[in-house]
């Protein structure tokens, strides 16, 4: 029974346990999203969000700590450039886990860990970064309508011909071809 044993030790010594959780937040906090198992997830999450905790006091005190976990500068620059301000009036849970299913080989539960505030299609700021595009089509004209243009056109050259187009009023006022059914 685990009374009382609130650490997971995922099948490994103590050292392999605390570096493989130090490059997995590295990891985290580089690209702000891993996949992972859930056990590893639960298990980072405990050390990944006080870190974030800390970073949102920027000091050299909390600097060397956050360094002394992850044991990478860059990770530490972008925990305390980016993310820190980021979640700055976020009140805590800085990650989440999505599950994902079990993997093909051993059948383990594997999942998502990302970091909150980072996630653009939750957000919903994914669709406003795309250019908006509209479906436009022609729509059917009866057969008595006819459109007119306010200011009739001048003949325009064509490119490769040297004839003038018909005016765009000429061109307006024969019927539409009829869609085969």
């Amino acid at each position: 029974m685990r009374h009382l044993r609130s650490i997971n030790h995922l099948g490994r010594t103590s050292s392999h346990r605390k570096s493989m959780l130090s490059n997995m937040a590295t990891s985290l906090i580089l690209h702000k999203r891993i996949t992972t198992t859930q056990a590893k997830a639960k298990a980072l999450k405990t050390l990944v969000e006080p870190l974030i905790t800390k970073s949102r006091k920027d000091s050299t005190h909390s600097r060397r700590e956050a360094f002394s976990f992850l044991k990478d500068k860059a990770a530490v620059a972008e925990l305390f450039r980016e993310i820190s301000p980021k979640v700055a009036d976020r009140p805590g849970g800085y990650t989440r886990i999505l599950k994902i299913g079990n993997r093909v080989g051993d059948n383990a539960e594997m999942c998502i860990l990302e970091l909150v505030d980072y996630n653009e299609a939750m957000l919903g700021h994914g669709e406003a970064g795309k250019a908006k595009t509209t479906r436009r089509r022609r729509s059917a004209k009866k057969k008595g309508e006819v459109e007119v243009a306010e200011e009739p056109v001048k003949a325009v050259k064509a490119e490769k011909s040297e004839e003038p187009v018909e005016d765009v009023k000429k061109i307006t006022e024969e019927p539409a071809p009829e869609e085969e059914k």
